[in-house]
């Protein structure tokens, strides 16, 4: 470890920091340079170098946080907040996790506290800091992956992108917060003024929409001797279209439209011939 640090020109201090990233570096060699290593594909070398790779990356930017952690210094005369209160008590250790395209990692910086108010954190502003979990890359992405399909479909372009897993609550509150600001960017933008000469043309598909005569199809125009109405189907105005149903709603409409059968108590009375020949009959038989 010692050699690599002494290539690189870092100092003992500095190169004792990194202690973690050059360990997981040189498991990264000694894997490829293993003989087991040499009966794999190129698709499952990529696979292998990209997971170890994020690990890699990820163990990087925490030591170069932690770098930061050891040589921030003390503010002097305190720090003061926009409400004009100046925290001047301060306390080192305080840790956060910020959710990166490599994955999670932890910042530690000083706190600068005052009764009564909240703590100010200058190395947050420094790093600029987003006041969510999610820093601004992985934000970036769910943006860019939330106008391309679902937020299902989100979630699995950052896990491949990534191999950071972001729930779907999360990522519609990422998506909405990157348009918070599309209204007030179209409102300051400054359009041209439009030629009186130039023409605006819109067009619409007017499928299953109720249309004027002109643009009604064959067969559903005023006057046209073809058209006829369903059976049990309510009463369409001339020239215009019947809406669209589904095959099970036409058929339920065609069974109200048929007339009730008639109950027992709604049939003529039988003759009276016929009761008694239907009693004697039972009398014979008996």
């Amino acid at each position: 470890m010692s050699g690599y640090a002494q290539q690189a020109g870092l100092g003992q201090a500095q190169a004792g920091v990194f202690d973690r990233s050059w360990r997981l570096f040189e498991e990264v060699v000694a894997g490829l340079a293993d003989p087991g290593c040499g009966e794999l594909t190129h698709a499952q070398l990529e696979d292998r170098l990209t997971e170890c790779s994020r690990e890699l990356m990820r163990s990087l930017f925490q030591d170069h946080l932690d770098l930061r952690a050891s040589r921030e210094q003390r503010l002097l005369g305190g720090v003061p907040g926009a409400d004009g209160v100046v925290r001047a008590r301060v306390e080192r250790g305080h840790q956060r996790d910020v959710a990166t395209v490599f994955g999670t990692v932890t910042v530690t910086r000083i706190a600068y506290r005052a009764s009564g108010v909240a703590n100010l954190y200058p190395a947050d502003a420094v790093l600029n800091l987003p006041v969510g979990r999610h820093s601004h890359g992985l934000r970036r992405l769910a943006a860019i992956e939330a106008t391309r399909g679902s937020f299902e479909q989100v979630g699995a372009a950052l896990e491949r992108a990534s191999g950071v897993r972001v729930g779907k609550r999360q990522l519609e509150a990422l998506a909405g917060a990157a348009a918070a600001d599309v209204a007030g960017f179209y409102a300051q933008r400054e359009w041209p003024a439009c030629p009186d000469a130039d023409l605006l043309v819109l067009t619409f598909d007017g499928k299953g929409i109720l249309m004027r005569p002109p643009g009604a199809a064959r067969g559903h125009r005023q006057g046209d001797a073809n058209h006829r109405p369903q059976a049990g189907h309510p009463s369409v105005p001339r020239g215009e279209t019947r809406p669209q149903t589904h095959g099970r709603a036409r058929r339920r409409r065609r069974r109200r439209a048929r007339p009730p059968r008639p109950r027992r108590r709604h049939l003529p009375a039988r003759p009276t011939s016929y009761r008694q020949g239907r009693g004697r009959t039972l009398e014979a038989s008996g």
